[in-house]
């Protein structure tokens, strides 16, 4: 819920209310009692993230993206006899299927 600035056009007091968007805006003063307040417009809040699924790291700029770095390409792993062993085929370089005659 955001926090709304009100000052009053009669007396001039100004406070901060903490209401929910669909509510309606103030119009009575809690100082003087005159239906004289105006919603003013503040520089509102930072915007603030909270709970464990955000990182301070999240939208920190370090010159690159993630998405914009190419992915690392692994080493061949060795068997037993020396030899190495390839990586699996992908599914898309997948053999020819055969021909029907």
């Amino acid at each position: 819920m955001p926090t709304y600035e009100y000052q009053c056009r009669e007396c001039g007091h100004a406070f901060d209310e903490y209401q929910p968007i669909t509510a309606e805006p103030l119009v009575v003063c809690p100082n003087c009692g005159k239906h004289a307040l105006k919603r003013v417009m503040g520089t509102g809040g930072g915007l603030i993230f909270k709970g464990s699924g955000f990182y301070q790291t999240d939208y920190k700029k370090n010159g690159s993206s993630p998405s914009t770095t190419p992915p690392k390409k692994e080493k061949p792993q060795e068997t037993k006899g020396g030899e190495k062993k390839s990586d699996p085929p992908d599914a898309q370089s997948s053999p020819t299927p055969p021909k029907k005659d």
